[in-house]
């Protein structure tokens, strides 16, 4: 396996645009090219999943590859549900480290909000197996993971209070993201009486409907922020069909992967960005990713140790929940920021950062990637 770099990143702005969802990714793919210096690409791979649904658009790689000049390259897209963006950027950068391709462009893209709410939902259900009992009675993505945040309580003791924690500490750095869907100042207070979605999570711990694009340029070498290690997992699609509610094992696999990969382990990390859709979500992953022993996240959360300050920070450029969540592009935004913080000039920058993790997740825990990467350290 060859070593490979990220040489190149580019990001819209998360939230509601007019532009297309073909004018988000190519916004996002020509910022990268540029920041990479415009090398010769020889693939892209592009990690989307409601293109065709509510965008009316597939074959989005070919499109792509076509505006943006870059000749009859292969071009490929990926669908993982929300883990999309990850398992392209996994793909290509095997293609990389394999020796197929020298330099890979990766993107992650949705269009979303220009939807109807009940369309949308709709859409995103499309990520359970629906052709079950669980798909049948009517199970959505809130209704699972406020199943698993009340098991949690029940099983560790952790309170409402944690939940909202999660969702301030998130808020508090996208105030300072200008790429963020939500930088409204906002409070535990308004947290903890915001609308209910399905107890416990209310408004503030569900993440958003949003548009946006990320992109990556992946090149052989050790010129950029080196690649360390990419592992990839999947888990049932089915609540019933998990073993532990409060274990998301396909993070914990695709995790030890990675560790195994980069022959480091949880306490080399230095900065991480997780797939935080909803806030429970969060302290599952911080316990999978073996950051904090498991049933301890929520302690973590109380004690300050996923900020600044404390053992690792956590989401620093403001998660799915604040940063904002267009399905396809988080996996490679997550991507965008670790290698920012990486460079030392992220939003929230994290002082001396040298090993950054990024983990996106698909569905109930259908899909994982874990992908761990290294910078200078500045």
């Amino acid at each position: 396996m060859r070593k490979a770099s990220v040489t190149g990143i580019g990001m819209t702005k998360f939230g509601k645009h007019e532009a297309s969802l073909k004018y988000l990714a190519l916004s996002a793919c020509r910022e990268a090219l540029n920041d990479a210096s415009n090398p010769k690409v020889d693939a892209i791979y592009v990690g989307n999943f409601l293109g065709g649904q509510l965008a009316g658009q597939e074959i989005i790689g070919s499109i792509l590859a076509k505006e943006l000049g870059l000749g009859p390259i292969p071009a490929t897209k990926t669908e993982g549900a929300c883990a999309s963006g990850g398992i392209a950027f996994r793909q290509a950068y095997h293609m990389v480290a394999a020796g197929i391709y020298d330099t890979v462009l990766v993107v992650g893209v949705e269009k979303m909000t220009h939807a109807p709410t009940n369309l949308v939902t709709q859409a995103i259900n499309s990520a359970m197996d629906n052709d079950s009992n669980e798909g049948i009675s009517g199970l959505t993505f809130p209704g699972f993971f406020g199943v698993v945040a009340n098991r949690y309580m029940h099983e560790h003791g952790a309170r409402e209070e944690h939940l909202a924690m999660v969702a301030l500490k998130n808020r508090e750095y996208a105030m300072k993201n200008p790429k963020a869907q939500f930088r409204k100042e906002t409070s535990m207070e308004e947290i903890l009486n915001a609308r209910p979605i399905t107890a416990p999570l209310g408004l503030f711990h569900c993440s958003p409907i949003s548009d946006g694009a990320a992109a990556v340029i992946i090149t052989t070498g050790e010129k950029g922020v080196k690649v360390l290690a990419s592992g990839q997992a999947s888990g049932p699609p089915l609540m019933q069909d998990i073993p532990d509610l409060l274990k998301i094992e396909a993070i914990q696999e695709s995790a030890r992967q990675a560790y195994e990969q980069s022959g480091l382990g949880p306490d080399d990390i230095d900065v991480v960005e997780l797939h935080d859709c909803f806030a429970m979500t969060e302290i599952l992953a911080i316990e999978d990713l073996g950051l904090f022993e498991k049933g301890m996240g929520w302690r973590a959360l109380e004690q300050g140790l996923t900020k600044h300050g404390g053992k690792v920070p956590v989401n620093t450029s403001g998660g799915l929940l604040s940063r904002g969540h267009p399905i396809g592009a988080t996996g490679v935004s997550q991507i965008v920021q670790i290698i920012s913080q990486l460079r030392g000039h992220a939003v929230n920058q994290v002082d001396k950062a040298k090993i950054g993790l990024a983990q996106n997740l698909g569905g109930t825990g259908a899909f994982s990637t874990v992908h761990i990467f290294e910078g200078s350290g500045v």
